[in-house]
């Protein structure tokens, strides 16, 4: 005999028989357990989520209560997720979610998915050290009568239950696993009839005045009376078996499908008016329960409907978020995923939000060592600089509290907002304040206000998204910071690496450039350098790593300072090159260089120049007409050591313009190299009479205007003085 608990049901715990062998079976046995969890608990509806043989996602195997479909986004979800089934297996703890507002908080993406807000616990399945799956529990949020969630211990008692069950299904070879498709259980009738007591119901449902019909958990209609086929544009063989939404062309779009899911989910009335094309009005009234909603239809007037009795109008605990609003949180959300820097997500929320929630300012402040900066702002006067920025984090302003508390405020009114921080002044034409913490990963990033020019109620769904979008600003916010940070430490890195300025060379009319990939770290393996030899001597290189990442620069760390070396010496280029050369095999990187060598005899007026693997120099004669220099072709650097760089001697008379540079400025997709660079020296003709400066600057602006570059950009650019 098994005991009885005090309430006098049978609890599904203790010993049982034998794990049994037929895969239906042991289903059926993890349904039935899935089914009492619910029972016992008291909740509306229920899923069990299965570890994949993998050990590193959760699948969606069985739903009661509630369609699987509803739960689609999570039907597979990495273990490493920030999802609650997925957070309470891998922490092995209760995640309770009573909350609609600490949902959206702690689970911003699945809050902005999941449009019909209701309280859940996530709870692992577990034995021992041995990890099975979640059981997850839905019930009505907080604001429904009633709604009173379950006990933690009938939670803990149920996942014992399930998980002795899977870990003795396992143990005799017969491990329950996911299925292919997740499954929904079948609601039983509340009460069973006789086929002459249903054929009376129906006939008392057809003498009825007005239209009703049936539909099951799924939304499916199973009972439609004449008048309401009638009133819903179809017949009773049309509709019976579909979903209106599906069936009926003018239902698609309008609020039946999200005010059935809505009213399903809190198992409360409901009512609301809809227009069918052309200008019959029809009124709906819900009534659910845990096998399905009946519905009633009447013609009516537009506005809300009129239901007889003690059935209830308006809107419900946990009514869907409009789906407007869903679209416009989803294109931010989208936008907060593309701004890559702390200013893009500033112009973001400055520019996009405001409009998007009809606010009239918006400011966004961060927290930096321990003191709360205005970075971003918009209708705002400059005195919430003076205000918030700088404040300790201790400052017991809204702005500043939220981050202490990790809860957003909201104020409908200034009088709401004064009782809650006295000292607040009233501002012109500012009403109400929505005051959001941005948090993530447990730490405090920031806060975002947004104020409007009219008392605003702050209906519970719109503070779901508030709270909810918080938590992707917060992220986005976060990323930003990153990667700002980043990019300050790559840009630091690379001029450390780049010569800090070019040597004032008497003759010479020198100017350098360099541009990061358009993707990456900001930070690459290009390199460049001017050294004085002596009163009439200069050596000029340029050269590419390979890549464009913090490996090419360390390697290109290494290999622009032996250049150098051998430069200052007034090695020839070939020289400088082979040594060069055999130090990158000596190195063995595993990534190879290109480099140009110029030795430049200011004296003689002439250059010698050799290249491994470079693009050639542009040559602009002193008459302004350009060339590609043709050079003797050398390896690349780190191939071969016993390479060799063969030269070649040009003359440098007053007024010649000396152009080294890398590929990343001439090499686009689709264009030819050849074509590329001859374009490259067209623009050095057109660009005469112009100071190496201003030259480089023109190139490198032009470069950034034709088209999207995806390499680092080095410009070297030495111009020979004229006579007298």
């Amino acid at each position: 005999m098994c005991a009885k608990r005090e309430d006098g049901a049978v609890p599904p715990y203790g010993p049982r028989p034998s794990s049994p062998a037929s895969g239906p079976t042991r289903r059926a046995e993890l349904d039935r357990l899935l089914e009492f969890a619910v029972h016992d608990t008291g909740v509306l509806a229920g899923a069990v989520f299965l570890l994949a043989s993998d050990g590193q996602t959760l699948r969606l195997e069985v739903t009661t209560g509630l369609p699987a479909e509803y739960l689609t986004p999570w039907s597979r979800v990495a273990l490493s997720s920030p999802v609650a089934v997925a957070e309470a297996l891998r922490l092995r703890r209760l995640v309770w979610l009573s909350d609609p507002e600490e949902f959206a908080r702690r689970y911003p993406r699945t809050a902005i998915a999941l449009r019909y807000h209701c309280a859940a616990a996530a709870a692992p399945i577990v034995t021992g050290t041995t990890a099975w799956g979640t059981l997850l529990l839905l019930w009505p949020g907080s604001g429904t009568a009633g709604a009173a969630g379950p006990g933690p211990d009938r939670v803990a008692a149920a996942c014992r239950s399930l998980g002795r069950f899977l870990r003795d299904a396992a143990g005799t070879g017969h491990a329950v696993r996911p299925g292919p498709v997740p499954r929904t259980l079948p609601q039983p009738s509340a009460r069973g009839r006789d086929p002459a007591a249903a054929l009376a119901a129906a006939d008392l449902v057809e003498r009825l005045p007005d239209g009703n019909c049936a539909l099951d958990l799924e939304g499916t209609l199973t009972y439609v009376s004449t008048t309401a086929a009638t009133l819903l544009g179809g017949s009773v063989p049309e509709l019976t078996g579909t979903r209106p939404w599906q069936s009926l062309p003018w239902i698609a779009g309008s609020p039946v499908e999200d005010c059935f899911c809505g009213a399903m989910l809190s198992r409360t009335p409901t009512s609301f008016t809809v227009q069918r094309p052309p200008d019959q009005w029809l009124a709906f009234e819900l009534y659910p329960d845990g096998s399905g909603v009946s519905v009633r239809i009447s013609p009516t007037g537009p506005g809300p409907a009129s239901p007889a009795g003690s059935a209830r109008t308006g809107t419900f605990p946990g009514e869907p978020i409009p789906l407007g609003e869903v679209y416009q949180v989803l294109h931010l959300a989208a936008a907060l995923s593309e701004a890559v820097g702390v200013s893009d997500v500033v112009d973001l929320i400055t520019e996009e939000m405001l409009p998007a929630f009809g606010a009239r300012t918006v400011a966004l402040l961060a927290e930096e060592d321990g003191r709360m900066r205005v970075i971003g702002r918009r209708g705002y006067g400059p005195e919430i600089l003076e205000y918030f920025d700088g404040a300790p984090l201790t400052c017991p302003a809204p702005p500043v509290r939220v981050l202490a508390t990790g809860r957003p405020s909201f104020f409908a009114t200034f009088e709401e907002l004064s009782r809650a921080y006295p000292p607040a002044v009233r501002q012109k034409d500012v009403y109400a304040w929505a005051f959001l913490p941005l948090i993530t990963s447990g730490r405090p990033v920031g806060s975002c206000v947004f104020a409007f020019d009219h008392p605003h109620p702050f209906p519970e769904q719109e503070r779901v998204v508030f709270t909810a979008l918080a938590g992707l600003i917060a992220q986005a916010l976060e990323r930003a910071r990153l990667y700002d940070c980043s990019k300050e430490l790559a840009q630091t890195l690379q001029a450390a690496l780049l010569p800090d300025s070019l040597p004032d060379i008497p003759g010479l009319d020198a100017a350098a450039r360099y541009l990061p990939a358009a993707r990456g770290m900001d930070i690459g393996g290009d390199f460049y350098d001017l050294v004085r030899v002596d009163e009439t001597t200069a050596a000029v290189f340029i050269g590419d790593v390979q890549g464009h990442n913090v490996t090419a620069a360390a390697l290109m760390g290494r290999i622009r300072p032996a250049i150098r070396s051998h430069a200052s010496t007034g090695a020839a280029p070939a020289q400088a090159l082979s040594q060069a050369n055999r130090r990158l095999v000596d190195l063995n990187p595993g990534r190879f260089a290109s480099c140009l060598y110029a030795h430049l005899d200011l004296a003689h007026r002439r250059a010698v120049l050799a290249t491994a693997g470079h693009p050639p120099p542009i040559l602009r004669h002193p008459d302004g007409t350009a060339e590609v220099l043709p050079l003797p072709p050398g390896l690349l650097l780190g191939i071969d050591p016993d390479a060799d760089y063969p030269s070649a001697e040009i003359p440098l008379p007053p007024g010649t313009v000396l152009a080294l540079y890398t590929d990343g400025l001439v090499e686009t997709p689709g264009v030819d190299l050849d074509d590329a660079m001859s374009g490259l020296a067209v623009q050095l003709a057109q660009a005469r009479h112009q100071p190496m400066e201003q030259l480089a600057t023109a190139l490198i602006d032009h470069a950034r205007r034709t088209a999207p570059r995806t390499d680092d950009i080095a410009l070297l650019l030495i111009g020979l003085a004229t006579a007298g």
